[in-house]
């Protein structure tokens, strides 16, 4: 199988070939696409990873202060779970660590005794405005080979992809 620039064969099309040996008459031509986004997520994803790691960070807990950096106000956990797609338990264990660590704080509302708020430290913000930056920087190396012009299109196209496939988007 030849790459379609004329230039060195990639993850997928070595994939696609190795699979057109196998069952030769499978369309796997869904996967110039599909398996080039998953691929390119776990690459910038491990990369995201390794910048947090030396922070003594997961994943999921920068994510949690990310949101509650974007929010720009106290969050309360079940709102934290909503806007990360995390469940209610991992939430609160991922609560419990950065708690430890300062870089939240969980209050009690005066008017409303039944929950809790959870805001950024200063610590917190000065983490995430450190490192958010940094994981932009990653992404846009990614795209480096792409023109202004390219990126915009390939964003409006992993749009429409998108919006097929999550029902609440707008």
């Amino acid at each position: 199988m030849e790459a379609r620039d004329g230039g060195e064969h990639d993850y997928v099309d070595r994939l696609r070939a190795q699979w057109a040996e196998r069952i030769p008459t499978l369309d796997t031509s869904p996967a110039d696409v599909v398996a080039r986004i998953l691929r390119i997520g776990a690459l910038v994803g491990h990369a995201h990873e390794r910048a947090i790691e030396a922070e003594a960070l997961n994943r999921g807990e920068f994510e949690l202060l990310a949101a509650l950096r974007r929010a720009g106000h106290a969050l309360r956990p079940r709102e934290i779970s909503t806007v990360t797609e995390s469940p209610g338990a991992s939430i609160t264990k991922r609560l419990d660590r950065l708690e430890h660590a300062g870089l939240v704080e969980r209050t009690v509302p005066e008017r409303d005794r039944r929950g809790i708020l959870v805001s950024l430290t200063p610590a917190g913000v000065t983490l995430v405005d450190r490192l958010f930056p940094e994981q932009v920087a990653r992404e846009g190396a990614a795209l480096a080979g792409l023109s202004d012009a390219d990126r915009r299109r390939l964003a409006e196209l992993l749009a429409v992809v998108l919006r097929t496939l999550e029902p609440n988007a707008y």
